[in-house]
């Protein structure tokens, strides 16, 4: 009970962090954060909200399975014409049987009015547990629903985040690939000159016509990946079909820490999720163990019967049985016994219950498992990230010194055209992978924060910036 509480709390809390406060609409004409990415998913994605009725649902469900402690009461009036034709004997019930009553008499086929009116209050003082099993088992399907809700938001929020990564990481190729359009065309209108001037062969020309065409074709195809991956991101936020824009934020820049705080991995969501799996299947044992018990009913009929026979069988005619003339009532307790047969089913389904539960905590056991793997390989992925990023600047550093000098080289005719692009294909690289290392960084950071099923130390990390 006291674990159903601290989840539902933790769930409510996420919501109110993750979220913030509630937008209904967020402008498409305005660059989002990631931070802002992640709340419109989290309140508009239609998996989101599904869950949230699913929560809903499964609380009503709790109030359901209280209303078994209230009493019953049941009212009937009825009115009916019908025949007085019977025969003397006892039969076993069946569901065809025709209620008749009144005296054995002569053959007839004649018909007559009659009438009954009747309330029946029932309650149960005594039940054995199983009224408190069936709330169990309901306060169970509701964690189990706390559970999966948790879990959904992580894991739109990861897709969303993990897109809106890739997508800024798609935007600077397309900055790298532009400056190396720009530095192609540059370098295509010096040699032209040269050319022209008979400085250089034509051969030259042709080439770095070719490297500016093959620069622009670079542009169109990052371009074209940078459109594809937002396309993805909208129908991930809730907002397939409109176009948005994003603010970068520090996410150029290098985390300013170096770790995320350490957390257990039955803190998941997803073994949280495994859990509550485990504790609905011991909830359900719980309730065949309260089944074969005996049921106490207290239980009082009041009931008024009308009939336009009599005692002596005569027939008195002018619709005297259309209402009641007769009142009685009875009270008394009733004790049901459960069928003495059913000893060998319900054993048998108890074991299964038991091997059910078996199962599910053995699964919780392996999600534990893939989980602490999980978390592991996102840290040696973070320990890479963070090696190449130290190295990439060293590189970039390289690739401008050696663009600049070979351009100034073959200005010179100490130099080929095919040392020249070489290094503009080199700079171009290092460009790339320099704004990639640092992302990459933030995205193997993303990774282990998902890993551990909790993304706010992230988010702090975003908001505190880079350095």
């Amino acid at each position: 009970m006291k674990a159903l509480r601290i989840l539902a709390w933790a769930v409510v809390m996420a919501g109110v962090v993750m979220s913030g406060p509630a937008q209904t609409a967020l402008p498409s004409s305005r660059p989002l954060t990631l931070e802002e990415a992640l709340n419109y998913a989290l309140e508009h994605y239609p998996a989101v909200r599904a869950s949230l009725e699913q929560v809903s649902a499964a609380h009503t469900g709790i109030s359901l399975a209280r209303t078994q402690y209230l009493p019953q009461l049941t009212a009937l009036y009825q009115d009916g014409r019908a025949t007085q034709n019977q025969v003397n004997g006892i039969f076993l019930p069946t569901p065809l049987n025709a209620a008749v009553e009144g005296p054995v008499g002569p053959s007839s086929g004649q018909s007559f009015w009659n009438s009954q009116t009747a309330a029946l209050f029932s309650w149960e003082p005594l039940d054995f547990g199983l009224r408190s099993a069936n709330v169990g088992q309901a306060r169970s399907a509701e964690g189990k629903s706390l559970a999966d809700l948790a879990l959904t938001r992580l894991q739109v929020a990861s897709a969303v985040g993990n897109y809106f990564l890739l997508a800024v990481a798609n935007h600077q190729a397309v900055v790298a690939a532009q400056a190396n359009v720009d530095r192609w065309q540059t370098v295509n209108k010096s040699i032209h000159v040269l050319v022209d001037n008979q400085l250089r062969p034509g051969v030259d020309a042709s080439r770095t016509d070719a490297q500016l065409a093959m620069a622009r074709v670079q542009f169109y195809q990052a371009q074209q990946a940078e459109q594809a991956v937002l396309a993805t991101l909208a129908a991930l936020m809730g907002m397939a079909g409109n176009e948005i824009r994003l603010d970068i934020g520090t996410l150029l820049d290098l985390p300013a820490v170096d770790s995320l705080p350490s957390l257990a991995p039955a803190d998941h969501p997803l073994a949280r999720d495994q859990m509550a799996a485990v504790r609905q299947v011991r909830a359900q044992e719980d309730v065949l163990n309260h089944t074969d018990y005996p049921r106490f009913f207290l239980q009082a009929e009041g009931l008024g019967r009308g009939s336009e026979v009599p005692a002596n069988g005569s027939i008195l005619g002018n619709w005297n049985g259309l209402a009641p003339a007769r009142g009685n009532w009875v009270a008394g307790l009733t004790i049901s016994f459960p069928n003495i047969f059913d000893f060998k089913a319900l054993g048998d389904q108890k074991q299964i219950s038991k091997a059910n539960e078996r199962s599910q905590r053995a699964l919780y056991d392996k999600t534990l498992q893939d989980l602490t793997g999980r978390i592991q390989t996102a840290i040696s992925q973070l320990k890479g990230a963070q090696l190449v990023a130290q190295q990439t600047p060293i590189e970039l550093a390289a690739a401008r010194q050696s663009e600049m000098q070979s351009r100034i080289r073959y200005g010179s005719g100490l130099a080929t055209l095919v040392e020249v692009a070489d290094a503009e294909s080199l700079l171009a690289q290092a460009e790339m992978d320099d704004a990639v290392a640092r992302l990459n960084v933030w995205r193997s950071l993303f990774g282990l924060a998902y890993a551990q099923g909790d993304l706010q130390p992230f988010l702090q990390a975003v908001h505190s910036g880079g350095h």
